[in-house]
């Protein structure tokens, strides 16, 4: 072990003893080393370890912990031998026991929060921030995985924020139907020319293998459609296209959304980001025939997607549009009553918090990847006096850090029930008919 000068601190390769602090975003710990910070992969808080620099940033650096010397008592042996320092990078928190894993999740959720999104700890506590798990336990339930294709054409995954390949024999949580596929090296499986091979093993029971060169998509085996089942409904959609890669996210998403929105019959509603449909599917059978559901999308393949999985539902209209372009182009216009919010991990943005509390809905479902994208939303709609009146978590990513939100937004004076009928009799009692 080396001891670096104080004076130049933390170089790469530097072997550093420490002590690691609170969880942080990105599926690390942070520590101090002479009050510089250090973002420690491969750790829990309180273990006491020795961490190699992996990389030197003005302000921080990034370590893994190669050797632990006081273990915490969530630790864990990973079930995955590549799950490790130096090896695939898809897995930050396989060292981590199951329930710790969910607390883990949950302090992230609950700083992003307070850092970013201006609540306190207080109000976090009111809301019951916490994290669940979704039925199927920790391995075996990716559904969907690309893997990268290395110099000697073999198929793998990447290493922590590299584009260096490390071949693998399976991937542990990949769904059993995808780990026997013959992709991977232990089969003999060579991709001359490919960047990466897609496979998909659907809820419908589709199995697929799809070779990617220079984007373009070319079929190996299985249909090149999918089967997904999820809300009560069968949906058809191309094997590329986007869906949850958690067999029970959909269902889990669906269902969150519609109890926190309580869609009423005759309601107006917007789905935004709305890929294949789900939300929108949803939507639709709570308004009834009498209410009316817009979906934008931007995807082509989702657009496709959600007008074949829709047509039975005429009260539902798919825009072909970015969200931002169809708000300020007015491609959709108010009145609306609820809004399901589901953009990519990068967020909303203000321009797209700013047009929808324009349009003055009573309540807002955001579905959210990323909790720091999250929590700035959330500090947007707080400062036009909009409030997160509920929040729930998913663990949809077990054994990754990545968490999924679903939050409940509403404007000033909005009863917490959120539910339509009691917010539109007083509304129009206060004079503001829409």
């Amino acid at each position: 072990m080396t001891e670096p000068d104080a004076q130049r601190g933390l170089t790469e390769a530097d072997r550093v003893e420490l002590t690691v602090d609170a969880v942080a975003p990105g599926g690390h710990c942070v520590a101090r080393v002479d009050g510089q910070v250090v973002f420690v992969r491969h750790a829990l808080p309180g273990e006491r370890v020795i961490a190699e620099v992996t990389e030197v940033h003005r302000g921080f650096v990034r370590a893994d912990a190669v050797t632990v010397l006081e273990p915490s008592a969530d630790r864990v042996e990973p079930p995955c031998p590549y799950a490790k320092p130096g090896a695939c990078g898809g897995c930050d928190l396989q060292h981590v026991a199951p329930a710790a894993q969910l607390a883990w999740k949950t302090a992230v959720v609950r700083e992003q929060l307070t850092r970013l999104g201006g609540l306190t700890d207080d109000e976090l506590d009111q809301l019951g921030v916490q994290v669940e798990a979704l039925p199927g336990g920790l391995l075996g339930w990716r559904s969907r995985v690309r893997y990268a294709v290395d110099g000697a054409d073999r198929a793998g995954l990447l290493k922590h924020r590299s584009h260096e390949v490390v071949p693998i024999d399976r991937c542990r949580i990949a769904h059993p139907a995808i780990q026997q596929l013959p992709v991977l090296t232990p089969t003999g499986a060579r991709w001359p020319a490919a960047e990466a091979v897609e496979t998909v093993a659907s809820t419908g029971g589709d199995v697929t293998v799809t070779e990617v060169r220079d984007e373009v998509l070319t079929p190996v085996s299985g249909p090149t459609e999918v089967r997904e089942v999820a809300a009560g409904r069968d949906w058809t959609l191309p094997a590329s296209a986007f869906w949850q890669v958690h067999p029970a996210a959909a269902d889990t998403l669906s269902t969150a959304v519609l109890e926190l929105l309580d869609p009423q019959p005759g309601e107006i509603a917007w789905d935004l980001y709305g890929g294949a449909g789900l939300f929108a599917a949803g939507l639709a059978l709570r308004v009834g025939g009498t209410g009316r559901v817009t979906l934008v999308e931007a995807a082509a393949q989702g657009v496709a997607a959600a007008r074949q999985n829709l047509a039975d539902l005429p009260r539902v209209e798919v825009v072909s549009a970015r969200v931002e372009t169809a708000l300020a182009r007015r491609r959709i216009t108010g009145p609306v009553d609820v809004v399901v919010l589901d953009p990519p991990r990068s967020g909303a943005g203000a321009a797209v918090v700013r047009a929808l509390v324009a349009a003055r809905p009573r309540a807002v479902a955001y579905v959210a990847c990323d909790p720091a994208a999250f929590a700035r939303d959330v500090r947007t709609f707080a400062d036009l006096g909009w409030r997160l009146a509920a929040l729930r978590g998913f663990d949809l990513f077990p054994m990754t850090q990545h968490v999924e939100q679903v939050g409940l937004l509403l404007p000033p004076n909005a009863p917490d029930s959120g539910r339509a009928a009691e917010y539109r009799a007083a509304d129009r009692l206060s004079g503001h008919e829409r």
